[in-house]
């Protein structure tokens, strides 16, 4: 029987992809997380994908929260948490880890699991440990989901600042004196490693810096102006991280660059400079977060400063293997040099991070920036590559 005239059935619409902004997490640069991601959830076009805002609580617990990005700002001079957004106090859930199944789903304790649907590209928000460091990286590539910003290997890299460096030196970049201790070193002879420290400071002089090894956001770092300082700083550090850095304090300028991966590589944004802020000792994390230190875009550089610090940004993403986005920090010293200081592979999107703002200053919005990034992850395959 011929099917020519029978009425036919119109064509099912094709779904918009779905994007889980996963974000909180167990480091504890938890709360500036959370307002990344209501920072993040106002800026997707809802026209062209679904959200699924996941958080993770500082426990460990992957919540379902309500998308309610205004509740996700600083308030009071505080930032908020996943606790508070949950949905529940004891639901969960749960990812695929099963490449060809991306349908999550969702439980609570006497409850039937509830499907949530079918992820299409993860954008994680989460900053530090547990999150940052290639640890979700991984468990995503597991799950054969694909994700905004670098693999596992680049996360981790750019996690931990001593290996970052080694990276960086190999490839021909400057980097800044300093010191790691590790929480081996520690234990088995503590006065062996302070010393290890004073010794450094009798080469390079003070302040120096103590920070942790594997965090960000300026959390855990101290200025020691003095030997007096020096203990305190170092339990400040190893609270948030058993393995600590100690670095050289640099005379010049901080100027900042974003780099951003297009179809055909990576380009650098126009660089920012960071004064040095009225209130604080130097750019930490209240002068980040609480006092909104403004950042200066575009860094007042000659062109060939401009050209050069883009260049080297560019050339730090590359030699750690970077998918993505990056910001890169560096030092301008007062020789005429550019030292780097770090990258950050997931960097602050809160409406005052300097990404964003150094992408503004470039020509491009923050929505079409957070659109880039999920349309790169899109395209990108999970696995090798």
């Amino acid at each position: 029987m011929s099917t020519e005239n029978l009425p036919q059935s119109p064509e099912q619409p094709s779904r918009k992809p779905r994007v889980a902004v996963v974000f909180g997490g167990r480091s504890s640069e938890h709360g500036i997380s959370v307002v990344t991601a209501g920072a993040v959830l106002r800026a997707i076009d809802r026209t062209k994908y679904d959200v699924l805002p996941i958080g993770i609580t500082r426990d460990g617990r992957w919540a379902l929260t309500a998308d309610e990005p205004e509740r996700m700002a600083i308030s009071d001079r505080r930032t908020p948490t996943v606790e508070e957004l949950a949905e529940s106090q004891e639901g969960g859930v749960v990812l695929p880890v099963d490449p060809a199944n991306r349908e999550v789903v969702y439980s609570e304790p006497g409850s039937v699991p509830k499907a949530l649907g079918e992820v299409d590209v993860v954008f994680p928000v989460l900053h530090g440990p547990y999150g940052e460091d290639g640890t979700l990286q991984g468990l995503l590539e597991l799950s054969g989901v694909p994700y905004v910003g670098s693999g596992v290997l680049a996360s981790a890299v750019g996690q931990d600042k001593e290996y970052m460096k080694r990276v960086f030196t190999s490839f021909g970049l400057r980097v800044g004196p300093y010191l790691v201790i590790r929480p081996r070193e520690w234990q088995l002879d503590e006065s062996a490693a302070r010393k290890k420290i004073i010794d450094f400071a009798g080469e390079h002089g003070w302040p120096l810096f103590v920070k942790p090894a594997r965090a960000g956001s300026s959390i855990g770092i101290t200025k020691v102006d003095d030997l007096a300082g020096l203990d305190e700083a170092i339990a400040e550090a190893q609270s948030h991280d058993p393995k600590i850095l100690v670095e050289a304090a640099l005379r010049g300028r901080e100027i900042e660059c974003g780099v951003l991966e297009f179809e055909d590589g990576p380009r650098a944004s126009v660089p920012a400079e960071i004064p040095p802020p009225e209130t604080h000792a130097y750019y930490d994390f209240e002068a980040k977060y609480i006092d909104s230190t403004p950042g200066i875009v575009p860094a007042p550089l000659t062109q060939e400063e401009t050209a050069e610090v883009r260049r080297l940004a560019v050339d730090a993403f590359e030699a750690a293997s970077c998918e993505g986005l990056v910001r890169a920090d560096f030092f301008l010293t007062e020789d005429g040099h550019f030292v780097i200081n770090e990258i950050n592979t997931l960097p602050g999107f809160t409406p005052i991070s300097m990404y964003p703002a150094m992408w503004q200053a470039s020509g491009i919005a923050y929505p079409e920036l957070v659109d880039r990034l999920i349309q790169a992850a899109l395209r990108r395959p999970t696995g090798l590559r």
